[in-house]
């Protein structure tokens, strides 16, 4: 959970005036419009509910040449080759023509603001209404702001835009959530997408691994279908596949680094009974299991 550390009480002081730019939203894209404009000369304001990072509105994972360009590698947390898609029956694993990093929101933000600081001033305000705006002043709880150039950040919500202001399901917007559980199974190494309609009908779920914390979400095409629900059941659906199987392991063999067991656990996904009909141990059923696994995701000897 964030730390909640907007301004609050006598600390919320009026705030009135005018500047070049006025930007409403501090997240990537506003951030990103701040730190351009700091080669201008243009007195530039950002305003947002929230102080910088504090409450992430915005993906989670970009390709790493953008991070790179805009000098924000230090954001991040764990980068992939591959991107592994399960279907109903079946899961395929393709090799990316660029590698994709999962990131800190709150460090990525620290950064951008960093480009901009001594350029863009920075303040804590709601955008309050109807109306929200009135011509080039935008109206917040500390006091009306005005600009003669107002950049909207504030994303699907579009509170700036002129006119009524749909929303979904009459609004054809898509809809997004996202939940990071602290994985406690074996780190994954996997970036995954689910296209079942058991989850959403028309969208996908996603896994995004990050350096010891896992990024589960639900993206929908349709904005009458709800997300919240889809995303739980995704939860879930990440909790029992890396959950310990029943039963005992063979120990781990030389040749994997003593993390064969773990190994095993993380590619058979389910639980097996502790002993097949014929009375076997556990492990001469997972053996083959196991091997058939990582033949199939072609991950060679090793794993098997």
């Amino acid at each position: 959970m964030p730390i909640r550390a907007t301004k609050r009480g006598d600390a919320r002081t009026p705030l009135h005036g005018e500047w070049d730019v006025l930007v409403c939203g501090a997240s990537f894209a506003g951030l990103t419009v701040a730190r351009e404009l700091a080669r201008t000369s243009a007195r530039v304001l950002i305003v947002d509910r929230y102080e910088i990072g504090e409450r992430q509105t915005s993906a989670c994972a970009a390709p790493t040449e953008w991070l790179e360009h805009l000098g924000l590698l230090d954001a991040v947390q764990q980068t992939f080759g591959e991107l592994v898609v399960h279907v109903p029956g079946r899961t395929l694993r393709w090799p990316l023509p660029f590698t994709f990093s999962t990131f800190d929101y709150r460090s990525i933000c620290a950064l951008l603001r960093e480009h901009s600081e001594g350029s863009a001033q920075f303040e804590t305000a709601t955008i309050k209404g109807p109306p929200t705006r009135t011509g080039f002043t935008v109206h917040t709880d500390r006091g009306d702001l005005s600009a003669p150039l107002i950049v909207d950040a504030m994303g699907w919500r579009r509170i700036l835009g002129a006119g009524a202001n749909v929303q979904p399901p009459n609004a054809r917007l898509s809809r997004g959530l996202e939940v990071h559980p602290i994985d406690p199974h074996p780190p994954s190494t996997d970036l995954e997408l689910w296209i079942d309609p058991k989850y959403v009908r028309r969208g996908y779920s996603w896994s995004f691994p990050a350096d010891g914390e896992l990024r589960v979400g639900v993206g929908s095409f349709d904005p009458h279908d709800h997300v919240k629900e889809p995303t739980l059941q995704a939860r879930r659906r990440r909790r029992r596949r890396g959950r310990a199987l029943a039963g005992q392991l063979d120990p781990a063999p030389a040749a994997t680094g003593g993390r064969g067991r773990d190994l095993l656990r993380w590619r058979l996904r389910r639980p097996l009974p502790a002993d097949d009909r014929g009375g076997h141990p556990a492990g001469v059923l997972l053996r083959p299991r196991a091997r058939a696994r990582a033949r199939r995701r072609r991950r060679g000897p090793r794993d098997a």
